[in-house]
């Protein structure tokens, strides 16, 4: 039985992937968007573009916060181009929007499906707004998977990475709310790269849906290669999927993640305190520090992932 999710997503070609990967696997009943990789209303045209191509257009669609809870946007333009979507010339969207804004959507939702699941693969910035608005909405939320954060080093600067760095307020709302979070961060999607063997097997599908993703993967991997000499486009957002379809994919550990706000050189760090892990002599944990609020990636099977990613594209017309 497929999991009822929305996926909030600022597309970014990696949040497409995710997109792709959550169609087919998940009972994805709607995609949110919010600032982050461009701005709102570029991310909501990327997402608009990315179901038309798929042939996705029943999931509903709804245009959230176009800037962080008290920061200035920031935007990646030098890894996903000026309109966050560089690469490939897509036709401009026809798909509507639906009439709500993001955070009601994610609201209506809480309470009209059971056990719902929140996927975000960007700024949390949408997720924290409807915690603020609506207190309970915790005991309507079965768990949250994003992606986001690291236990290891940053990418937009050397602690922090994009999509906590982009709304750190948000994202200690989010880690603080006591709603189960899993969080796929950087230590482990950084060892996912579509790299040019596997832009070629997707290439090898021959479908219009996959010569779209392996353009679209060919101008992010270039831009990755540029900045950071990584062999491929890291993909980051759909193992936040994937860690929910498939549990083979990911190895997780209970930590205690706090969110750094105040520190000159590390705004936006996620510190991931695994100190509980270590038992007493009868076996039981002993806490030190705060208990945990998350399950954190530790370690990815890259091969299990990809096998599950070409299955699902294989799908896509």
């Amino acid at each position: 039985m497929k999991l009822s999710a929305i996926i909030d997503c600022d597309p970014g070609h990696d949040d497409v992937m995710a997109l792709l990967l959550g169609g087919r696997t998940l009972d994805l009943r709607g995609i949110t968007t919010v600032h982050g990789n461009a701005s709102q209303e570029q991310t909501t045209r990327n997402a608009r573009q990315a179901v038309e191509f798929a042939g996705l257009t029943a999931i509903p669609i709804a245009a959230g916060m176009p800037r962080p809870l008290v920061r200035q946007p920031r935007y990646a333009p030098e890894v996903h181009g000026q309109t966050g979507l560089d690469g490939p010339t897509l036709p401009l969207p026809t798909v509507p929007l639906d009439g709500r804004h993001a955070v009601d959507f994610i609201l209506d939702l809480s309470h009209s499906v059971a056990d719902l699941h929140l996927i975000p693969t960007g700024p949390l910035t949408n997720i924290a707004t409807a915690l603020a608005r609506d207190p309970t909405l915790p005991a309507r939320v079965k768990q949250i998977s994003l992606m986001g954060g690291s236990l290891t080093f940053g990418n937009s600067t050397p602690a922090a990475e994009f999509n906590i760095w982009a709304d750190a307020e948000a994202a200690r709302t989010v880690f603080t709310s006591g709603i189960p979070i899993k969080m796929v961060g950087l230590n482990v999607t950084r060892q996912v790269p579509a790299t040019v063997e596997r832009r070629a097997q997707i290439r090898a599908l021959k479908t219009r849906t996959a010569t779209i993703v392996a353009d679209l993967l060919d101008f992010y991997s270039n831009q990755l290669a540029t900045l950071f000499g990584l062999s491929g486009g890291s993909m980051h957002d759909p193992l936040a999927v994937a860690a929910l379809v498939d549990p083979d994919i990911l190895t997780f550990e209970p930590m205690h993640v706090a969110i750094e706000l105040s520190g000159e050189y590390t705004y936006g760090m996620t510190l991931c305190d695994a100190r509980h892990l270590r038992p007493d002599a009868g076996g039981t944990a002993i806490y030190r520090g705060e208990p945990p609020n998350a399950e954190v990636a530790v370690a990815v099977n890259a091969d299990r992932f990809w096998e599950l990613f070409l299955d699902v594209l294989a799908t896509y017309p």
